[in-house]
């Protein structure tokens, strides 16, 4: 009898393998993305998918069998992104998805028995089974944002598209049901609220409406109706899928199964037939985001989104998230400005047949356009007029929703796009002058004395001596004589700053451009440290990135040592957050993700990592365009390839030091962290760490830290932003924003996240414990 069980078991375990089940505790790791559990024909499976250039995953199925590999399903939670060591095990109570700390993070939820095994079908089903094979859980009963042929949605279900292209948190569309009827809306991103709804399909009465019925032969129906007429599928040679686009496009797509690199997904079907023209509501963004505008693209059938002249990308990964002023508009903007002719600081831009149809605070009637383009010129409210062939004038103020371009029905309207075209560094602003450039001093005082023993090798070749702007594209960093520095700043008559290690002064290239410059003058270099110096020289001049203030080049002759920066015109990031004006909410989420990504870069992507060790707002320069550039390098330390820490003095500003400055321990990256930490609180609640003069603030609040973590423990999350309300309609990001800045001014740095973490957490791409409270700010007064 032993040889017919033994057989038996052989065949049963045959049966799980050849038809895609799974046995019960099988555990699949992000480690194992080559061996996913796969269907019988491996048309589809299941497993862990890389997120293009991240190191997150998915828990996902797809298809197999095609180059793209496409994503049809995928944990259904808050923050769908896992990190590497990420696993998913097969339990009697279903899968269970646990991070590389062991920590569950999802679950397939309450199930009615006990699971016996899992299978992935050739229809892309993945389903749990109990040992009688009925179904306890199946993700066709969970979808996301894609519907397959054999699959139905019910009345009671939902499809939510995802965030963006690369983004699988949940987006700003749903299509879902009113007790018959299938309605497409926009919802109000991070919540759950729907707007009114920008497409309804109806079955025809008296239809038996169970749903949204996608058949075997890729047929969709609603009741008898179907959803899209007239179709050719043939389910035989072309794999088909329905999703929900992260633009609001519910789309029907076909693909050869038998396929080569060359092929890809082609669009069979949509609703609605223009979503530039369909979403039309008082409320909500529309499919491109706030201060875009829509097109509609008939040749791929999908929506294309452009920026304005004047405008940029909020986020420069994301066609579809809308745009944003590059410089300030307003009458906040334009009270500094209050003697100047509005025509001197602004032009208007005209834009053919482009119209943001709703959202008018104003309508003047028996305008013209050169009319209605002055009265926008003179209105600090007015970002755009919308003129018309009957002398309509409609004002608008930011933001812009719902833009579209349509060269037929609205070829007679012209929106005159306000713009500012005198830059920020001409505004006579009274906090912004003096510190123009003065958090330069002080900086690079190591680059200041690697400068001399660097230039030896130079200087025993025919020196170079050069002013002209070319050369500073061909390199990195140029040799300058005294002379022509002098020259550039007219014999250095313009101070725009001081500190114990110079002085800087503005100056001009003399040239077709007129580039200008600060040039800091050092005093001479330490000899006994002239090896050390040169490497850090070489490093931190070699770097390149749009958040870290230029070094152009330098001067080395006889007694004289001087540094030529790029010239920063809008001062530093304390005189933004601390001065009269508060800036917008969308303003410091972007001066938040551009220090960041500067920080970043010194920590993981260059050549030789740099620990910056005095990060503040004085040390963060704003240019122009209000992009922000990280400064000031002199207490800057280098560590060699592979290194993580370092032993060092004491360096920093008080305020921000992390404690184990204070400590016989060597130090790391992770101090830079806790500068961040502390400033990042600073940005979001426009107020400094420390406040001196404690009869502004309550006790309670002096210490920002400290009260910034019990506003958080006690649900008091808006006092930290008092009457912002755009920062309080952003709600969902400030608390998580609050979050990791707590988990930054962690006391042990092994608890602090990398800045590459924090960068993941600020753009949402991974989730946010709940975190610890902060040390005691004791060590810092």
């Amino acid at each position: 009898m032993v040889i017919p069980n033994i057989f038996f078991l052989f065949l049963l375990h045959f049966h799980h393998l050849a038809f895609g089940n799974v046995a019960l505790n099988t555990i699949l790791s992000t480690n194992d993305q080559n061996a996913p559990w796969l269907s019988p024909s491996g048309e589809f499976a299941f497993g862990f998918r890389r997120i293009e250039n991240t190191n997150l995953f998915l828990l996902a199925i797809w298809f197999n069998n095609i180059p793209s590999k496409t994503i049809v399903w995928y944990s259904n939670m808050p923050n769908p992104a896992v990190p590497a060591g990420s696993r998913v095990q097969l339990t009697p109570t279903g899968l269970s998805l646990t991070n590389p700390q062991d920590q569950a993070t999802w679950k397939t939820g309450e199930l009615q028995g006990d699971v016996s095994y899992a299978e992935m079908r050739d229809d892309g089903n993945f389903v749990l089974a109990s040992s009688n094979s009925s179904y306890l859980w199946q993700s066709f009963n969970n979808p996301t944002d894609t519907l397959l042929p054999n699959q139905t949605l019910p009345l009671n279900g939902m499809l939510s598209s995802r965030f963006s292209q690369t983004n699988y948190t949940k987006g700003r569309f749903e299509l879902y049901f009113n007790e018959v009827i299938f309605l497409l809306s926009q919802i109000a991103w991070p919540t759950e609220f729907r707007y009114n709804p920008y497409y309804e399909f109806d079955a025809t009465s008296n239809d038996s409406v169970s749903g949204l019925v996608f058949n075997s032969s890729g047929i969709m129906y609603i009741g008898q109706t179907r959803v899209w007429d007239n179709l050719v599928l043939d389910v035989r040679r072309n794999y088909y899928r329905a999703t929900l686009d992260y633009y609001g496009v519910f789309t029907l797509y076909s693909h050869p199964k038998e396929s080569n690199e060359a092929q890809v997904w082609s669009v069979a079907g949509y609703v609605p037939n223009n979503i530039c023209e369909t979403i039309f509501g008082e409320m909500g963004s529309g499919s491109c985001g706030y201060n875009s505008y829509c097109s509609w693209d008939d040749n791929n059938k999908r929506p294309t989104c452009t920026c304005p002249k004047g405008y940029f990308l909020v986020d420069p990964n994301d066609n579809f998230g809308g745009c944003q002023p590059d410089l300030p508009l307003g009458c906040g903007a334009d009270d500094v400005r209050s003697r100047e002719s509005p025509q001197d600081v602004y032009d208007v831009e005209p834009l053919q047949s482009v119209n943001w149809p709703l959202g008018d605070y104003e309508r003047l009637v028996s305008y013209s356009q050169d009319e209605c383009k002055i009265s926008c010129l003179n209105d600090c409210n007015c970002a755009v007029a919308i003129s018309n062939t009957a002398k309509d004038c409609w004002k608008k103020r930011l933001p812009l929703s719902n833009g579209k371009f349509s060269a037929s029905s609205e070829s007679g309207t012209t929106a005159l796009l306000k713009i500012r075209i005198q830059p920020l560094a001409n505004l006579n602003h009274p906090s912004w002058k003096p510190a123009l450039i003065g958090s330069l001093i002080g900086s690079l005082v190591i680059i200041a004395l690697l400068v001399a023993t660097c230039v030896a090798i130079i200087l025993m070749k025919p020196k170079k001596t050069t002013h002209h702007v070319s050369s500073l594209v061909e390199t990195n960093m140029n040799s300058f004589s005294y002379e022509a520095l002098k020259e550039a700043t007219n014999e250095f008559n313009e101070e725009v700053g001081r500190g114990s290690f110079g002085i800087v002064y503005k100056g001009t290239l003399n040239s077709m451009t007129n580039t200008v410059i600060a040039v800091k003058r050092l005093e001479r270099l330490a000899e006994e440290r002239e090896k050390e110096f040169r490497n850090e020289l070489r490093a931190i001049g070699n770097t390149c990135h749009k958040n870290l203030v230029r070094l152009v080049g330098f001067c080395d002759e006889g007694i004289h040592r001087l540094l030529v920066y790029e010239f920063m015109n809008n001062g530093n990031l304390a005189d933004i957050l601390f001065g009269k004006f508060k800036p917008h909410w969308n303003q410091r989420v972007n001066l938040a993700l551009g220090i960041a990504r500067g920080l970043l870069y010194l920590h993981e992507e260059c050549d030789t990592p740099i620990i910056h060790c005095d990060i503040k707002p004085q040390n963060i320069l704003i240019d122009e365009h209000l992009r922000v550039k990280i400064s000031d390098f002199g207490l800057a330390k280098l560590l060699h390839f592979n290194q993580s820490q370092t032993h060092t003095m004491m360096r920093g500003t008080v305020g921000y030091i992390a404690p184990e400055w204070f400590k016989n321990v060597s130090v790391t990256a992770k101090v830079d962290v806790y500068s961040y930490g502390v400033m990042l609180l600073e940005i979001i609640s426009c107020r400094r760490n420390v406040e001196k003069q404690m009869g502004e603030v309550d006790e309670e609040e002096a210490i920002l830290t400290d009260w910034a973590y019990d506003c958080y423990m006690e649900g008091r999350i808006d006092n930290l932003v008092e009457n912002d309300e755009e920062a309080m309609a952003d709600i969902g990001r400030l608390k998580k924003w609050v979050m990791i800045a707590i988990w930054c001014i962690q006391e042990n740095p092994d608890v602090r996240p990398s800045m590459k973490t924090v960068m993941q957490m600020l753009e949402g791409l991974v989730d946010i414990p709940n975190p610890p409270p902060p040390p005691s700010f004791d060590t810092n007064v």
